[in-house]
């Protein structure tokens, strides 16, 4: 199960290098700044949920980055709600010092990264840049095309 978009690129070759059968769902969420209207907390919404059932099943959640860890902590106690027999997180990117949560499932790091802005393999600005295969930093004084 792969949150959209960014995981995508590694979703598919995470998949591709697995020995074992396994199978893919995808599942879209949206979390909007804290602000008056929202009593100063962070708000998530699922723009596209699973089209499988979890209910005994081992569940790998393939992440693009963890930051704060909010969004993923909303979606690892829902999908929770959902019975699998097991929960992990693997993530390409990790930024484990901007963590909020401290008891997130993250078993597998592809990378601990500073905080910086990457591009390419399937990140993006302003969905500029998804396509390139192969993350690269991308320098805010030197907003150039690749």
């Amino acid at each position: 199960m792969a949150p959209l978009k960014a995981s995508l690129v590694f979703a598919s070759d995470l998949s591709r290098a697995l020995s074992i059968h396994h199978g893919l769902d995808f599942i879209e969420l949206a979390s909007y700044a804290s602000g008056a209207d929202t009593g100063g907390h962070a708000r998530i919404r699922l723009l596209k949920d699973l089209d499988c059932e979890l209910a005994g099943r081992h569940v790998l959640i393939v992440e693009d980055v963890v930051d704060t860890g909010l969004t993923l902590n909303y979606l690892c106690k829902t999908l929770s709600l959902r019975s699998p027999a097991s929960l992990a997180v693997a993530t390409l990117l990790d930024r484990p010092y901007r963590r909020l949560v401290d008891d997130l499932p993250v078993r597998y790091v592809g990378f601990t990264v500073p905080d910086e802005l990457f591009v390419g393999y399937g990140f993006d600005i302003d969905e500029r840049w998804r396509q390139l295969p192969d993350l690269r930093l991308l320098r805010l004084d030197a907003q150039k095309e690749f």
